[in-house]
């Protein structure tokens, strides 16, 4: 069994200062992007219209004539803009110093490529609602939640979010714009269109379960082949944590509930089909995550209800566990 080292008091207040901070921050990142790319006076045949531009190419559409009505929205919107700029440049040497403290007290760091993705992910407020951190970075976030760590692995360089939405929304290309804004050299991979990759060859997977295939939009990039077992990754309740990076910077990860996404690690470390050099790590992560919520998760139970809710699939990888784990064998089921 891989045993969980306990945070310290130190590490833990710098994880409560480093979220709170994050949150602040974020907020104001939030409101700012929610804001209409610009608003400017253009002078036209003489006359002073007000027009809403959507991008740097300077394209827009005309809100109408300058009037009394519209010179108090103009005044108002670019006061309010430049508030939200003074207030994020104020709060990020707070934010800085905190991600600083992070790394020097040793906390699971994430690499500095998942950061940008995950900020601006955030930036959109597409963080649970539309997409979960999957893979090898979301453990960085269930080591937060279990307030200790666990000798595991680094992470490795690729990047797997799942597509989560309930609804189709109005956007034709969430994942794509977010993606290109963060980095504008990111293109599909031809023989693989559900993976994106950038110049530094740092790769983006986008996964998605049968149920939520409908709600991503058919312009939407990259093309997720629709898995059943993605579906194990929508039940239960998620995990939302503040996470440094490599880099010093920090970064949200929501990702599933760690009672699922552990299961489903010790399920594809037994697929013939998976890629033989990762079936090890699967299972390293999954029970090391099945120890980590049984001593430390106390609020994600390993309990009969909890039992009775798995598929066939699973059942197998849990009594796997039960055998092989202390922890297990002191729960009650």
């Amino acid at each position: 069994m891989i045993p969980l080292r306990p945070f310290s008091d130190e590490q833990s207040r710098l994880l409560v200062n480093l979220r709170q901070r994050y949150e602040v921050w974020m907020a104001a990142e939030q409101a700012l992007a929610a804001m209409p790319y610009d608003l400017r006076r253009k002078t036209v045949a003489g006359g002073t219209y007000l027009y809403e531009i959507h991008g740097r190419g300077g394209n827009g559409k005309s809100l109408g004539r300058m009037d009394e009505a519209l010179t108090a929205r103009f005044e108002a919107y670019h006061a309010r803009k430049t508030a939200l700029k003074a207030q994020i440049i104020a709060l990020r040497p707070a934010l800085a110093e905190s991600a600083a403290l992070y790394r020097a007290l040793r906390l699971p760091l994430l690499s500095s490529e998942a950061g940008p993705i995950l900020r601006e992910c955030d930036r959109r407020r597409l963080l649970g609602s539309h997409l979960l951190v999957i893979g090898t970075n979301a453990v960085a976030a269930y080591m937060a939640e279990a307030n200790g760590a666990i000798a595991l692995p680094d992470e490795t360089e690729d990047f797997d979010l799942a597509w989560v939405a309930e609804a189709p929304d109005e956007a034709e290309r969430r994942v794509w714009d977010m993606l290109k804004a963060v980095d504008p050299t990111f293109t599909i991979n031809s023989e693989r269109d559900f993976q994106a990759r950038n110049a530094k060859a740092y790769e983006v997977e986008l996964l998605v379960a049968p149920s939520r295939a409908g709600t991503l939009s058919s312009k939407d990039q990259p093309r997720p082949v629709p898995l059943p077992e993605q579906e194990w990754l929508l039940l239960g309740r998620p995990v939302d944590q503040v996470i440094g990076c490599r880099d010093g910077s920090p970064a949200r990860i929501v990702a599933p509930d760690p009672r699922w996404f552990a299961l489903h690690k010790l399920w594809m470390a037994a697929q013939a089909k998976r890629n033989p050099l990762k079936r090890p790590k699967d299972r390293k992560q999954g029970l090391a995550l099945l120890n980590a919520v049984s001593s430390a998760m106390p609020h994600y139970p390993m309990d009969d209800t909890f039992a009775a809710e798995l598929p066939p699939e699973l059942l197998p990888h849990l009594a796997d566990w039960q055998k092989l784990s202390p922890a297990a064998r002191e729960a009650s089921w």
